[in-house]
This record gives C-alpha cells, structure tokens and sequence, in this order.
C-alpha cells in the first residue's frame, strides 16, 4: 500500500467513527443525571407491584363542622388545595404501629385522618360524572400538621406550606384498588389517640365528594396518574406528644396506626 492509499483509508477510518459516535449520541434514550433519587411509592394490596406517587393534593376544611372549628363559614366557602411533596409519604403496614417521629420547630402537631383516593388516569376540565373512572384505588392517610407554624403563617398572610409539607407528614396505609373495593362514598371515619376517640364521623359528609374535588382540581391543574388526593378531614382534630398512639378507622380499609416517637 502507497503513503497515498494509507492516507486515505486513515482519514475515512476517523469520518466513519465519528458518524457512528454521532449517531450513537443521537439514540441514547435520555440524558444522565449526577445523582439517583428513589421514587415515593406506595404498596398496593394483592400485587407485588407498586403505585408511584407523582403528586399529593390535600383538600382543606371539607367537613362542614371541622370548617367551623377552623373559623370559616361552610355554606359560602368553595373548595381549596395545598399540596404535599411526594416524598412526605410514610408508608404504614396494616396490623402494624409505625414509629412517626415528631417534627421540629413546632410545639403543637395535630392529627387528621383522611380517606385518600390514587389517580391512574388524568385529564383536565374533568367532569364530575367522569371524575371517578380516573380513580386506581383508596387508602386511609393522615395529613399531619404543625398546627402552630400553620397559623402563625397564615396570621401573616404568609404561605403556611411549613405546616403542612415537612418530611413523613403524610402516613398511608396501602392501596385498595376500586375493583376490589368499589367506590367510598359513604361509611364511618374515626380516629382515637391512646385508644381515647377525638375524631368520628362518616365520609357522606364532606362538603365535597371525591368526584367533586377531582373535577375541581382539574380545573386549575392537568392531573396526570400518580397523583393522589387527601379528600378532607372531620372536625375535633388536635394535638399528639410523643409517646401518643394513633389509631384510624374507615369502614372497608384496614386501619392505621403510628406512635410519636
């Protein structure tokens, strides 16, 4: 081979590997990242599988009693969100007591047990009549709270987001999937501290039901599968130290239990 031929096949040799480098960049599926973050989840009964938690929507004062208990008027009052991160999620076994540790900064941490629905489907401007084929399932959840920084914030016409997004402030038990358990629209809601009950009521009375908030929340966001709401809590919430046990009830859920600690 002459210095010519060498020169040639050299130089087609680098073309086609840079052709094939760039191609090679061009079908890699996403970029990296510099670190991994695991997934907030929850366990789903009867399945190995798991349901990721994209979003966490909580309703506020959806018991006509608990929303005169906060100081507002239940009759003139549309409904209202916050949100939670998704990784404020405590997952609670049935049949257990889950350490819950009692969060800083605050001297007065309530409880509030809710009926939880998880979204597989989104969508926005959902009707009502539509809103609960987006359903997955229910579970029972507590929407803790730092009940002083709450109020202290909204005092001052401040964001009151640090009383209510802190890390584990959202204890769940597993999911029911709707095939399995069909839809909650009625049934007995209590919860008790030190076997003592402070809260008891039934989930007809929300202000607004499931369906009605999934149309709601539609309205002002494209709700997409992962998401999951906190659909309200009945009135008599209030404090817990440590050393407290939980215990909450929903007719058709297994019931929830964590120790302050």
């Amino acid at each position: 081979m002459d210095r010519r031929t060498m020169i040639s096949s050299s130089a087609a040799s680098v073309a086609a590997g840079a052709l094939a480098g760039c191609a090679s960049a061009g079908s890699s599926s996403k970029p990296g990242t510099p670190f991994e973050l695991a997934p907030s989840t929850i366990a789903i009964v009867g399945s190995e599988q798991r349901f990721p938690v994209r979003r966490i929507y909580c309703i506020g004062r959806n018991y006509a009693a608990h929303a005169r208990e906060m100081g507002s008027d239940p009759t003139r009052e549309p409904p209202f969100f916050f949100q939670k991160p998704a990784d404020a999620i405590q997952n609670v076994a049935p049949g257990t007591v889950a350490d819950h540790p009692y969060p800083t900064l605050t001297k007065n941490y309530h409880y509030e047990v809710e009926l939880v629905a998880a979204l597989h489907k989104g969508g926005r401007n959902v009707t009502p009549e539509a809103a609960l084929d987006l359903v997955y399932g229910y579970a029972i959840g507590l929407d803790m709270t730092r009940r002083d920084l709450q109020r202290a914030m909204g005092d001052e016409k401040k964001p009151w987001e640090i009383g209510k997004s802190f890390d584990m402030s959202a204890p769940i038990g597993p999911l029911h999937p709707v095939a399995q358990t069909g839809h909650f629209s009625q049934g007995a809601i209590w919860l008790k501290v030190n076997g003592q009950t402070k809260q008891n009521a039934n989930l007809n009375q929300m202000i607004w039901n499931v369906a009605e908030q999934i149309s709601r929340l539609s309205q002002a966001f494209e709700l997409k599968p992962g998401d999951i709401i906190y659909s309200g809590t009945p009135e008599n919430v209030g404090p817990v130290v440590r050393g407290d046990v939980i215990d909450c009830h929903i007719d058709g859920l297994p019931n929830l239990g964590i120790k302050i600690v």
